[in-house]
């Protein structure tokens, strides 16, 4: 892998011993797929994975520690993934909470370790930093040093910026060094797409079971997704990135897609339209006999698949304003429709703090907090990390939680009506 004189001065130690080692993980990563040469981030800021102080991990802590007493931190200011814990507005039994804190008791550290390493901000903790109110959004043909999935996956298809799927650390490294290798979705060929999705159903489809059906066919391949268009029309609305924000986290997790064009809508498929297509591309069609397949598929991993659910998740990747105040108008129309004030099953929406901040100043806010639902900052996936809470019948919308934890999967509508009947 070719590197100019600055890097291999670096990887030759001229900026000490950590700097060197930092150096020689990127090549040897860059290396291992085939990568031609390393390129500068140019993203304004960068964005970490791991955000969560869990024992098993001390190594990672240790290194931190080590780096920041080198004096080593990012060139960018950076967002992180979500906290895994917020005993106040998400239930637990005194006893969960107890392995709460026995099972993140380097939670503090770590947090401290990221204030000095250069988080953004105390709230600065979620998987979705491109929402405008937190701020981290890359402008189109950015280079990024990002990891979590739901997060590269967004900003490569809807931002139309450059991001490997790397993995946590790797992406802490490039934000220090100031450069990626170069290969796979950086690259032009790279980002080109190797299947074409029809999508022939008779009305938009739930985006969660959409992005599963491409994620589980396409796997880590680059899908041209064709068909949406007649459903969301032309136009990054917030309603239509809110859409493709689920739909990816998806693909991403269901599958390992990092990378989709959706004709006449994303910015590059908007742009370079079939061009976009390898010669040899494959073809997939998903109608709406093929999206009930792909929902029937999933299983319920639950002790008792009959038993009643306990919690409800509703946010996995955290939601937006807008996506906060429609689940508010929707969860209070079917209460009012079965002559219900509170919801029948304790239920959770996720979002980011400055989100929730801007929704709190909303009618929507009050409507939502009558009909008993919470909101938190919290990463359910972390929530359900805890053995304890892994047992509960926890009832999701997201595919991504449904894929990674315990919690069944319901299609939107089916959750409101969850929400919204007598349980006996």
């Amino acid at each position: 892998m070719y590197l100019d004189k600055n890097q291999a001065k670096i990887l030759n130690g001229s900026e000490g011993e950590t700097m060197a080692k930092i150096m020689k993980t990127l090549v040897m990563y860059g290396e291992t797929f085939d990568a031609d040469k390393l390129i500068p981030i140019t993203s304004e800021e960068g964005h970490l994975v791991t955000s969560f102080g869990i024992n098993v991990m001390d190594p990672y802590y240790e290194m931190f520690e080590s780096l920041l007493d080198a004096g080593i931190v990012s060139k960018q200011n950076f967002t992180v993934d979500p906290s895994p814990v917020d005993m106040g507005n998400v239930p637990a039994s005194p006893i969960q909470k107890l392995v709460f804190k026995i099972l993140y008791k380097n939670q503090k550290r770590y947090d401290d370790q990221l204030k000095r390493m250069g988080l953004k901000g105390e709230d600065m903790y979620t998987c979705t930093c491109y929402m405008d109110e937190v701020g981290n959004i890359p402008d189109y043909g950015d280079i990024l040093s990002w990891a979590e999935s739901s997060a590269v996956v967004y900003a490569n298809s809807v931002l139309g910026a450059r991001c490997n799927r790397n993995s946590a650390i790797i992406e802490m490294f490039g934000s220090i060094i100031g450069y990626v290798p170069n290969f796979g979705l950086t690259t032009n060929d790279g980002r080109k797409a190797t299947w074409v999705i029809e999508v022939k159903t008779n009305k938009l489809p739930e985006a969660q079971v959409l992005g599963s059906a491409i994620g589980l066919k396409v796997m880590e391949s680059v899908p041209y997704v064709k068909g949406l268009d007649k459903f969301l029309g032309n136009e990054l609305t917030q309603e239509v990135k809110d859409y493709l924000k689920d739909m990816g986290a998806a693909t991403a997790s269901n599958g390992a897609v990092g990378l989709y064009h959706v004709e006449g809508i994303t910015p590059e498929a908007k742009k370079l339209k079939e061009d976009l297509i390898k010669e040899e591309a494959k073809e997939y069609v998903i109608d709406d006999s093929e999206l009930l397949r792909v929902q029937n598929s999933y299983p319920c991993i639950w002790k008792n698949p009959n038993s009643k659910p306990k919690l409800a998740f509703i946010g996995c990747p955290h939601l937006s304003l807008l996506q906060l105040k429609d689940w508010a108008k929707k969860i209070d129309d079917k209460l009012r429709s079965n002559d219900k004030k509170k919801v029948s099953v304790p239920t959770v929406l996720t979002s980011s703090v400055p989100v929730i901040n801007e929704f709190k100043k909303t009618e929507e806010y009050q409507i939502l907090i009558s009909t008993g639902v919470k909101l938190s900052y919290i990463c359910p996936l972390m929530y359900l990390s805890n053995p304890l809470c892994s047992k509960m019948p926890i009832i999701t919308n997201s595919n991504k939680l449904r894929t990674y934890t315990t919690a069944k999967y319901y299609k939107d509508d089916e959750i409101l009506n969850i929400l919204g009947k007598e349980l006996g």
